[in-house]
Parts: structure tokens; C-alpha cells; sequence
């Protein structure tokens, strides 16, 4: 008996210790002021420009961290705050393959989780999917702390970076955290190149 009553102390115990876990609201979303400094911060990293295809694992995968890409720059900003966009986006390619153009780009026949989430098209196809796309404009106010542009680079090269919350001192178009070759920086290039997207990804 005596047992049986340090049992239902301890259950009893335990269901206290957890019900805040089961009370508490549905979680807040990021704010795009906070991938906005997710971004700016990873300007100060120092990473060579390197988009070969390269096996990591899954999830939590990532390439080693002195290499990237532009897409490398949206994957750990959103990382840094708890999104991971490689899971995110197997998932979703995993259940609507045929809405990807990785079979009409890359020949793929299946997902990869080594790459899928770090091209730009793929990405663009998931924020648009996740209801994140926006007009794209050509008023330098549209464009909000921690939204995504992407753009089409001489030589059909497709790429992206996160809206700043800084603005050039000329043009007072906001600055832009990307990485087209020199490594993460931020740059006044907003309207350098033809955008081919506009979204806002803030999830829970």
C-alpha cells in the first residue's frame, strides 16, 4: 500500500511538473526584425563562396561553415531562430515532388535532402506554397525587415538575399544581406538586378 501511494505522489507530482507544457499558447511566430539581425549578423562571418554538391546530413545538415552560398545565408539566419528550412522544404517536396522543378532543372527523379533546400527555385516554389509570396515592386518601401527577394544574375543565375533593417545612406533603398560570390555582406543592390520574387516567411 505503501507503494502504491508513493506511485500516485510521484504520477501526481509529474502531471504538475507538465501541465504548464500542455496550458501554454500556441507558440509566436519570428518576427522579420529578428531575421532581419540574423541576416546582418552573418555578414560578419567569413565564408568562401563554394555551391559544389556536398552530402550532410539530415536534419540539421549543413555544409562546413568557413563555405556557402547565397541560399546558405537564408538557411542559418532562419536556423539561428530555430527554422529548419531543410526540413521544411523535404517535406514539402516530398509530398508535392511534381510541384518542383527539380526534375526540369536538375533531371532529378527523386527529393535530396543534401541540396534541395539550398537552390534558389526550390525555395522560391516553398515560400510561395507556404503563402509567403508578396508583389513585387519597385518602391523601396514595400520591402519590410526579414523579406526575401530573389533575382535572375547575368547568365540566368538565380539568387537571393534577406531584406535589412539598415537603408544605404544614398538611395535609402534598405540594404540586402546576400552572399553573390564575396562571401555574406550587406549591400545596397535592392535594384541592381530584375527580381523574380518577393516573400515573407515568418513561421511559428
Amino acid at each position: 500500500m505503501m507503494l502504491v501511494r508513493m506511485l500516485k505522489i510521484t504520477l501526481a507530482a509529474l502531471l504538475l511538473l507538465l501541465l504548464p507544457l500542455f496550458s501554454a499558447g500556441p507558440a509566436v511566430a519570428i518576427t522579420g526584425e529578428e531575421l532581419a539581425a540574423a541576416a546582418m549578423a552573418r555578414s560578419k562571418s567569413a565564408v568562401i563562396y563554394d555551391g559544389s554538391y556536398q552530402k550532410i546530413d539530415y536534419p540539421g545538415g549543413d555544409v562546413p561553415a568557413h563555405t556557402g552560398v547565397c541560399t546558405d545565408v537564408v538557411i542559418r539566419s532562419y536556423r539561428k531562430l530555430g527554422i529548419d528550412l531543410q526540413v521544411l522544404v523535404h517535406l514539402d517536396i516530398k509530398e508535392n515532388f511534381q510541384q518542383y522543378p527539380s526534375r526540369r532543372i536538375w533531371g532529378q527523379l527523386r527529393p535530396d535532402t543534401n541540396i534541395d533546400h539550398r537552390r534558389v527555385p526550390n525555395l522560391q516554389v516553398f515560400f510561395a506554397r507556404a503563402g509567403g509570396e508578396l508583389p513585387v515592386s519597385k518602391e523601396p518601401g514595400d520591402y519590410g525587415p526579414g523579406d526575401l527577394v530573389t533575382w535572375m544574375l547575368p547568365g540566368n543565375l538565380p539568387h537571393i538575399g534577406i531584406v535589412s533593417s539598415k537603408k544605404a545612406w544614398r538611395s535609402a533603398n534598405p540594404l540586402i544581406a546576400h552572399n553573390i560570390g564575396r562571401g555574406p555582406e550587406l549591400s545596397d543592390m535592392l535594384f541592381a538586378y530584375p527580381i523574380t520574387g518577393h516573400y515573407r516567411y515568418l513561421p511559428r
